[in-house]
């Protein structure tokens, strides 16, 4: 790896710090901006004044809003996020129980978009300008225009619904068979599926056909080789950097769609559990559980930008 890829990686991931912090001061700013009172909403309406102004009092919502998020932000540098106003249990004790979960959804629908979106988007390019080819195009930008919300409802109707195949709700669990899991996981992986996957096929599609009308790879064609076997010697392998941009930019969209499926079909993960939080006006959760998915949506996109640098071969160069 020579320097100036090394700088410029490292300027990403300055700048991926840097929107952090922004997003922390955004997060705090919009959470202590919610309406209500969270020590009205953990004493309930038939509190005194003065017991709900001594419960302020102890969980320091009385101070200035500079002052609780400096605090908040040096407890995180500690490792300390606080405790949970509803519970008053460690915060991280309480995000904790919901990660594996949440990730187990993130990874189950990701080992089935990723090889669906390359077949569809290699497909496509090698068939490009075939009426096979502007059916896929057309049904993967109409897939990207229906927001996942519709998807599941519709989803449920027909499949829990109607047809009794899959439970309506995905309440996850380790323990349990293969038929199980896919009962459970279902419905949700289906959901968050079609829109990964539609975005997906389309950049692949865009990087086959760009390596496919490059001068070399004509020449190729020239020499006898099949088209084929050009698209998989040549084209793909020159098209590995754009193709695993796309996926990591793709892949980046599902904690934004987890946070909608796991309250459609009451699956226990860190989104669901983000949702109650913000009812119950229980702050520290609800950082927490942002912050959470700020971090993992930049380091999908920081592996983004550096697998774009890392096979740009102006820049190895």
């Amino acid at each position: 790896m020579n320097r100036y890829i090394l700088t410029l990686i490292l300027r990403r991931i300055g700048s991926g710090l840097l929107t952090l912090l922004i997003v922390s001061a955004l997060v705090f700013l919009i959470t202590s901006m919610l309406p209500g009172d969270a020590a009205q909403m953990i004493l309930g309406q038939s509190a005194t004044p003065e017991t709900v102004a001594a419960l302020r009092q102890h969980l320091g919502l009385d101070q200035p809003l500079i002052v609780r998020y400096f605090s908040w932000l040096a407890g995180m540098f500690q490792g300390d996020f606080g405790t949970s106003f509803a519970s008053n249990l460690p915060v991280t004790q309480l995000v904790a129980q919901r990660i594996p979960a949440t990730f187990q959804l993130a990874a189950t629908t990701t080992l089935v978009s990723v090889p669906v979106a390359l077949i569809i988007g290699i497909t496509a390019a090698m068939k490009r300008g075939s009426l096979l080819d502007r059916a896929l195009v057309v049904s993967t930008m109409a897939v990207v225009a229906v927001p996942e919300f519709l998807v599941a409802t519709v989803a449920v109707i027909i499949f829990a619904v109607k047809l009794h195949w899959v439970p309506a709700m995905s309440l996850g669990s380790t323990h349990q068979d293969f038929l199980g899991f896919l009962r459970t996981f279902a419905l949700p992986v289906m959901t968050l599926c079609c829109v990964v996957v539609a975005q997906m096929a389309r950049m692949t599609r865009a990087a086959i056909v760009n390596q496919m009308d490059s001068p070399y790879l004509e020449m190729t064609l020239l020499k006898g080789v099949s088209p084929l076997r050009a698209m998989l010697r040549h084209a793909l392998p020159n098209a590995v950097g754009p193709i695993a941009n796309a996926i990591s930019l793709s892949l980046s969209y599902l904690f934004g769609g987890v946070i909608i499926i796991e309250s459609i079909f009451s699956y226990p993960g860190l989104a669901s559990q983000m949702v109650d939080a913000v009812s119950n006006r229980d702050l520290p959760v609800v950082q927490l559980c942002v912050m959470f998915f700020a971090v993992c949506y930049l380091v999908l996109l920081l592996i983004a930008d550096v697998l774009t640098i890392a096979f740009n071969p102006k820049w190895r160069g």
